[in-house]
């Protein structure tokens, strides 16, 4: 056959006609990545408000600016002074001293309690490696826990003589900030009163369990619950159900806070067992407990593990809840049922290809809305316009949405007036991300940069608080948020400066969030990484980018299975077709372009037309490229109207989806290949 077909589309300026190819039109979504589930506290009944845990959702991530620590640090060679330097070093930490001195002082007298204590748990905190900014946060929290304590003791100090002087010595320890002591006396109590009643044993070893948490031993804690559940199932089946949904509460501490996902899955097991525990037909509320509590627990699992069975086990759980905590009888745990539901309805969403979940979850968050006043419940209110955010963020960048992500970046800016930088730091910094990330994504609808020039300096403020020494992990996530946003700019520029930046700042990003530590961000940043690399190569000679863009995009496959994330594993498919499509022409190869068409093909069994009509037709598009390049290559004409027949087919849908100069820039090459098939037919 004639090679001038090929000769046309193999020119560099013929190629750049075409730029809508490949990296052109791939999007690995940044978005929103924390929401809040409400869990009812273990070993009180019910009788407490839930409270709020932070969950992560979403592989979404956008851009900031990387903060610069400048100066400079002399060391001579003269030797140190020991004692000066020592005195040097207790100067400069003078003010931080004093600072959370008069935080202590000041939580102590608020509190109601003693000062010793609080600064034996301000050092476990400090041992732990709890941020700065949340030191406030957590020692007002262990204050009302020792208050509670305190009560706890207070009350077997009214109990049998044998347990009276116990409890005194315990409450004066604990009153000294001596937990050791404490805990050795109430062990001993335990001893001593053993045989007496299992009752105050079960009691006892409660205590232990209040004290190991006081300083995060969350595993030592459940175990204790755990006897003591043992010690009154046959005494008291409600105490032991109460000990039952401690030891799982701390179950899912130790699962959350560190990272333990056996300990997530073990909650898991034990909210089930204290279903069995608190029938429907008998205990009605503590039933509806255990369910809201079993949801959480499974959310949290899902989550981590990327398995969406969970996620549609945990709705079921909370709608099960839902039947005692109605709308009437229990407005506020029935709101955050709802938000629990909705919650998973988002993350399942955001690993499907269509939009209903979307809705749904975004209906919910409103409803639920509906019953947390904001006058009366600030907190909760802030972090249900948060998930609200979250969902219009995830659903705005899948309809290609103005009006949606407008309304996301409006609740974001809501709730950032009660989540303020003074009381929250470390909660304002994650908003701020997941506002710039909302802003962003409209941007990226936009031909201006003024919303993306936005983002940026939102996610900057985030990353002033979410420094490298006290938040790496967060850090990371809101570096690699910047890279999408030198991405976006690197785009719509000529040059590669940009976009050289945002592939330094992936890489940088990418040596924290690991494959084995948090699996879905390293896949959503090397899929960016990949886009990144594939616009590199578009402006740059040579094939080496387009290689390391494949790489990179057939490692994402690898995490985002079309099982755990069938949304994830389309685009990665999409993107490694679009990088395909332009090594065979560069390398002159069939190979990679037969891969494209496979890729292609795989994508397009999950962005069907109605489910996704513009994944669609972008994805149909680009694969009738693709074999338009093969038909042309081979001189099959007859093959090659049919490709061009599929691209064709597409143009109406880009249209109907807001999509209509991609439409004009595909037909305006129609007459090329139709004069390029008339050569081809011609003898």
């Amino acid at each position: 056959m004639s090679l001038r077909p090929w000769k046309f589309l193999k020119s560099k300026s013929n190629r750049e006609i075409l730029s809508w190819l490949g990296g052109g039109l791939t999007v690995v979504a940044a978005g929103a990545w924390a929401v809040f589930v409400f869990i009812h506290p273990g070993g009180k009944g019910g009788g407490d408000a839930p409270s709020p845990t932070v969950t992560q959702s979403g592989g979404g991530i956008a851009s900031g600016r990387d903060t610069v620590v400048s100066g400079t640090l002399t060391i001579n060679n003269q030797g140190l002074d020991e004692k000066k330097t020592g005195e040097q070093i207790r100067q400069s930490q003078k003010p931080l001293v004093d600072k959370l001195e008069n935080l202590v002082a000041v939580t102590a007298r608020e509190k109601g309690v003693e000062v010793a204590p609080l600064r034996a748990i301000l050092a476990k905190l400090g041992e732990a490696g709890v941020p700065d900014e949340d030191i406030p946060r957590r020692l007002d929290e262990k204050a009302n826990e020792l208050v509670r304590l305190r009560d706890e003791i207070a009350r077997l100090r009214q109990g049998p003589a044998e347990l009276t002087g116990f409890a005194e010595q315990a409450q004066a320890l604990i009153d000294k900030g001596d937990f050791d002591g404490a805990r050795a006396a109430i062990a001993a109590a335990r001893e001593a009163n053993r045989r007496r009643s299992s009752l105050y044993e079960a009691e006892l070893l409660a205590l232990e369990a209040n004290v190991d948490h006081l300083q995060l031993g969350y595993r030592s804690a459940a175990a204790k619950f755990a006897e003591a559940a043992g010690l009154v199932a046959a005494i008291d089946r409600a105490k032991q159900w109460d000990y039952v949904l401690s030891q799982a509460a701390e179950l899912m501490a130790l699962g959350n806070d560190f990272g333990d996902n056996a300990a997530l899955a073990d909650s898991v097991a034990v909210y089930r067992q204290a279903l069995t525990l608190a029938p429907r037909s008998d205990r009605p509320f503590d039933w509806a407990v255990s369910q809201n509590n079993l949801a959480g627990a499974l959310a949290s699992l899902g989550q981590r593990e990327g398995r969406t069975a969970y996620f549609d086990q945990a709705i079921a759980a909370s709608r099960e809840a839902m039947k005692e905590f109605t709308r009437v009888r229990e407005p506020v745990r029935w709101a955050m049922a709802q938000n629990n539901v909705a919650v998973n309805l988002l993350r399942l969403g955001e690993r499907e290809t269509g939009t209903v979940r979307l809705q749904q979850a975004a209906a919910t968050f409103r409803e639920a809305l509906e019953e947390v006043p904001r006058d009366k419940m600030r907190a909760d209110w802030a972090m249900l316009q948060t998930n609200l955010a979250s969902a219009l963020t995830t659903l705005g960048r899948r309809e290609n949405s103005v009006a949606r992500l407008a309304d996301a970046v409006a609740a974001y800016r809501a709730a950032l007036t009660e989540i303020t930088r003074e009381r929250e730091a470390t909660q304002w910094a994650i908003t701020q991300t997941n506002l710039g990330s909302a802003l962003l994504s409209l941007g990226r609808l936009e031909t201006g940069t003024e919303h993306v020039d936005e983002a940026m300096r939102a996610f900057g403020e985030a990353l002033k608080e979410l420094t490298r020494e006290r938040s790496p992990f967060l850090r990371a996530i809101a570096q690699s948020s910047a890279g999408y946003a030198l991405q976006t700019l690197g785009e719509r520029e000529t040059g590669t400066a940009h976009l050289q930046q945002a592939a330094a700042v992936y890489r940088e990003a990418l040596e924290v969030l690991t494959r084995a530590g948090a699996p879905m961000q390293w896949a959503t940043t090397q899929d960016n990484l990949g886009v990144t690399l594939m616009t590199l190569g578009q402006r740059e000679p040579g094939a080496a980018p387009f290689n390391e863009a494949a790489a990179a995009f057939r490692d994402v496959l690898q995490v985002k299975t079309r099982q755990a994330d069938p949304a994830g594993w389309a685009q990665a498919e999409y993107n490694l077709g679009s990088v395909l499509q332009s090594l065979g022409v560069i390398e002159d190869s069939d190979e990679p372009l037969e891969a494209s068409v496979a890729a292609f093909g795989d994508a397009l069994e999950e962005r069907t037309r109605e489910r996704a009509p513009l994944d669609w037709a972008l994805t149909s598009v680009n694969q009738g490229m693709s074999l338009a390049f093969l038909a042309v290559r081979h001189g099959d004409a007859e093959k090659a109207q049919a490709a061009v027949g599929q691209m064709e087919a597409a143009c109406p849908t880009l249209r109907e989806q807001g999509r209509a100069p991609v439409a004009e820039a595909i037909e305006a090459q129609f007459a090329n290949f139709r004069a390029l098939i008339a050569q081809l037919k011609t003898p």
